[in-house]
């Protein structure tokens, strides 16, 4: 099972699962975090420091080494741009993906790092996402850029600490932090077109605005087995079976092109454990595994692959409906 990071509640707000799949619980119960505190106070004050210093790994997307502590840490909010970037502009409520290192302040204990796992976190910038003071230093951020932050107790995990990370509640946290890449709901992949030559299948719309992907069903009975095709080829790491997904999707029903559920237009994201969808929807996992991170990839799915005798209620899909999805493969993690 991969490890969740210590930062994140147990549901990132504003996400959306596909219909009859629940709740992502692909987690580990020991691996389970407890809730950030979540503040409604105004922002607090930032300060430049005191911050101590990177002593190793000191280029972007390199694990760091920090120094101890030194004195007293501020009360406040301290947040240093190491490493400026030039890429999109952070907002609150958008969807991160970053390396970090975390370290209490005092002591210099190392209590989470992502570059280890080689999987870098993938998080909402939300309230009741991830501790305040991340939310606080991250938005206005540029992607590319490396940020050193301390975090007071009441802007991480307050007076109750986190014992899991051994996190007392009077401890300042210390993060080093690589932003890699920013998703919001106007979000698409944005790989090569690929040729759809084959009249048989749907033909799927090539626009990167984040606007819902035209879907044209062919007037003729739908495939057998299932069919995954890259509409739009990215070229970044292939998903594995055991990895969760951030996406843009919708899905169709063969029979009559009816959208059942969709994100592109909604103002949200989708997030969603492969695994678990082995139990929804298999199709939809056995067709994405293996699939490019920012490529855009149709799905044709026959019925006992998808729903089968068990669609979900009140909607287009009945039983025995071939499904019909696009999805916009934005991160994985």
């Amino acid at each position: 099972m991969r490890r969740r990071s210590l930062l994140l509640a147990a549901v990132p707000a504003g996400l959306v699962t596909l219909a009859g799949c629940g709740d992502d619980k692909s987690d580990s119960s020991k691996s389970a975090s407890p809730s950030p505190s979540v503040s409604s106070a105004p922002p607090p004050k930032i300060v430049d420091g005191p911050l101590p210093g990177i002593t190793a790994g000191k280029e972007f997307g390199e694990k760091p080494t920090v120094a101890k502590g030194s004195g007293d840490p501020s009360k406040f909010l301290a947040v240093r741009t190491v490493i400026a970037g030039s890429g999109r502009t952070v907002a609150e409520n958008d969807f991160i993906r970053a390396d970090y290192l975390g370290q209490i302040w005092d002591s210099g204990k190392v209590f989470d790092n992502s570059y280890d796992r080689k999987r870098p976190l993938v998080m909402q910038l939300a309230r009741g996402s991830l501790i305040d003071g991340w939310l606080y230093a991250l938005q206005g951020r540029k992607t590319g850029s490396r940020l050193e932050i301390s975090v007071p107790p009441d802007l991480g995990y307050g007076k109750g600490g986190n014992a899991q990370a051994g996190i007392k509640g009077t401890d300042t946290l210390v993060f080093v932090i690589d932003l890699i890449e920013a998703f919001n709901s106007k979000s698409s992949a944005k790989g090569t077109p690929v040729p759809q030559d084959d009249a048989a299948l749907p033909k799927v719309g090539t626009n990167t605005d984040g606007s819902v992907p035209k879907v044209t069903i062919p007037k003729t009975d739908p495939p057998k087995k299932l069919v995954s095709e890259y509409v739009l080829e990215g070229d970044g790491p292939e998903l594995k079976a055991d990895q969760a997904v951030l996406c843009q999707f919708q899905g169709l029903v063969w029979d009559g092109g009816k959208t059942f559920q969709r994100t592109y237009g909604s103002g949200r994201l989708s997030q969603f454990s492969l695994e678990q969808m082995k139990e929804a929807v298999k199709g939809l996992a056995q067709g994405l595994t293996g699939k490019k991170v920012g490529s855009r990839v149709l799905l044709v799915i026959p019925p006992e692959l998808g729903y089968g005798d068990n669609p979900p209620s009140g909607g287009p899909v009945k039983k025995g409906s071939t499904l019909v999805f696009t999805v916009d493969i934005l991160a994985a993690m």
